[in-house]
């Protein structure tokens, strides 16, 4: 199998996956109230003259966010991000647009979800005005590994059980940890120690267009933002096939070189879309 055919290719069905990786959307959910996650951000391409919803992110700080690099691996395109969104459909006058003026891909990241390393960080051109409909997530300390039925959900405006949604969507996906996911019978070892499960109840799920955007635990009574939704099963709501999402802990020095290096060391390939490109 090699990369184009495991990797998820969001908005681009002409690529084929195998059955078990499809880029998760939340399915069994509901409405999630408007900007109860001020933290999420849709993340749009611009197609056709304009711009479409493809994938979700996490906003870490007022310039930075955090998405799957399955994402944003694909061909040049404009992006932006739009934070304090709930309806696609509709204009409240809480949304704030950023451009997406640099991607900078986990030097790890080979295009196949089964090996893990789906985390990319997104810069943009300015940074966003921070009240009460946009905050930035809490990020756990590095190597913090949470208890099996820990309290988490999924967020995302992907595909429902009824179609692709407009609204901010919510489930409830309790942690599944690494013991568990990696037996024979769920995940096996598809699921490697630097990805985190949640999920598997065969009711909700993730799938395509929740990639990318939060999985977001309860810790101590605050939401903390513990993966990157990463994969799932075609269908999204198999029985012990849970959701799979990049374990943000495994990343934190990373991200925090990353985003404390502010892009200029060098080594940085102009696209030509201009926007910057950097593993």
């Amino acid at each position: 199998m090699n990369a184009a055919e495991s990797s998820i290719a969001l908005e681009q069905p002409i690529r084929s996956v195998p059955d078990w990786v499809v880029g998760p959307r939340v399915v069994g959910g509901e409405e999630a109230k408007p900007n109860d996650w001020p933290w999420q951000i849709s993340l749009q391409e611009l197609r056709r003259g304009s711009f479409h919803h493809f994938c979700g992110a996490t906003l870490i700080n007022k310039r930075w966010a955090m998405t799957a690099a399955h994402c944003v691996e694909g061909p040049e395109s404009e992006l932006r991000a739009v934070v304090g969104e709930h309806d696609l459909s509709s204009v409240s006058g809480r949304e704030q647009v950023v451009t997406v003026a640099e991607v900078h891909i986990h030097p790890k990241w080979n295009g196949y979800v089964g090996d893990g390393n789906d985390i990319a960080l997104l810069r943009f051109d300015s940074d966003v005005i921070l009240n009460q409909w946009v905050q930035p997530a809490a990020l756990p300390p590095a190597g913090q590994i949470l208890p099996h039925n820990t309290t988490c959900y999924v967020t995302g405006w992907g595909l429902t059980d009824s179609g692709r949604t407009v609204r901010l969507m919510q489930a409830y996906l309790p942690l599944v940890d690494h013991q568990t996911c990696s037996r024979a019978d769920w995940w096996g070892q598809r699921v490697k120690t630097i990805m985190v499960c949640a999920g598997g109840n065969g009711i909700q799920g993730g799938c395509q267009g929740d990639s990318g955007g939060p999985l977001n635990c309860e810790v101590n009574s605050t939401h903390v933002v513990h993966g990157v939704t990463s994969f799932g099963i075609r269908g999204c709501k198999q029985s012990k096939k849970p959701t799979v999402f990049t374990r943000v802990s495994a990343y934190i020095d990373w991200i925090d070189q990353r985003v404390s290096v502010h892009c200029d060391s060098g080594a940085v390939e102009f696209r030509p879309t201009g926007w910057k490109y950097q593993r």
